[in-house]
């Protein structure tokens, strides 16, 4: 394994075999970079910024302990805006695969927003055709405190209107953009508006599709132990609103993102729990 840190930007960089990398901000632990061998898996916008002053528009920024709009302090929490730092003792390295791991505690900023001790440990692993992330979280206190949490990963596509969601098909979900609540009717979602839903209780894997007229095109397996899947895709109108995304960029992302945010999760003290996902590179020639 390899790894280097830019005091530019203070990025980590996980390097692989066959041209797989990985780079991660420690502003907000923001996985902004993953490439399977040569091939970019995530979507990161040419206008995100990378030097502390926003959250990142891209990659995967961790959402704690609140997702959406918050009374507390800011929306999607504190997690994806405040610096984590590099574990040097916990990193690892064999079998081919490469891995980092990045830790945020409660300080005088957070309590001031959210009056909890926590610890957050988050593992950044890259192996072949496979990037798993891992988010422990321990309560440090000796009373239990709730939170949601969702890792909000953006998604490189080569066409919005080509591609695809498998594997939500019966699932009940909110619709943030008209507010209401439906039942998922299609084998294969697809997104052609402002899309913002959160499919709730999944019950397995979802897979993106790349382009659903041409099956043979590898796939992108997301896998997590987290409750609900959220998709979102702004589209041209609200595109345009976002000073950190491109008015065109729509057109090459779309966000699926695993979270456990439909209900609250309750950490008793003195306690911890751990959520993972695994976005896994399939070919035509695998199964599932």
């Amino acid at each position: 394994m390899m790894s280097d840190i830019s005091n530019k930007r203070q990025e980590v960089f996980l390097k692989g075999k066959e041209g797989s990398e990985c780079t991660i901000n420690l502003h907000g632990a923001t996985v902004t970079s993953w490439k399977n061998k040569g091939e970019e898996i995530l979507f990161c916008s040419e206008k995100a910024l990378l030097d502390g002053s926003k959250a990142v528009r891209g990659g995967i920024p961790l959402v704690f302990p609140n997702f959406g709009p918050w009374t507390l302090g800011p929306q999607h929490g504190f997690a994806r805006i405040k610096k984590w730092r590099e574990d040097d003792a916990a990193s690892q390295s064999g079998d081919g695969a490469c891995s980092k791991v990045f830790v945020l505690e409660d300080d005088e900023e957070t309590r001031k927003l959210w009056n909890e001790r926590f610890r957050l440990e988050y593992t950044v692993k890259m192996e072949e055709n496979k990037l798993t992330t891992s988010l422990k979280i321990y309560n440090k206190g000796e009373s239990a405190f709730s939170f949601t949490t969702l890792m909000h990963t953006y998604f490189r596509v080569d066409d919005i209107d080509k591609s695809g969601v498998k594997g939500l098909k019966g699932v009940s979900y909110d619709d943030k953009v008209d507010g209401g609540q439906h039942v998922e009717d299609r084998e294969t979602v697809r997104i052609d508006k402002n899309y913002d839903r959160i499919y709730k209780n999944c019950p397995g894997p979802v897979e993106l599709i790349p382009d659903v007229d041409k099956p043979g095109l590898s796939r992108k397996l997301i896998a997590s132990n987290l409750n609900d899947i959220v998709v979102w895709n702004p589209w041209a109108e609200k595109a345009k609103s976002m000073s950190d995304f491109g008015d065109d960029e729509y057109h090459n992302m779309v966000c699926v993102e695993a979270g456990t945010v439909s209900e609250q999760v309750s950490l008793a003290g003195n306690s911890d729990v751990v959520f993972s996902q695994q976005i896994i590179v399939v070919d035509q020639h695998s199964k599932m």
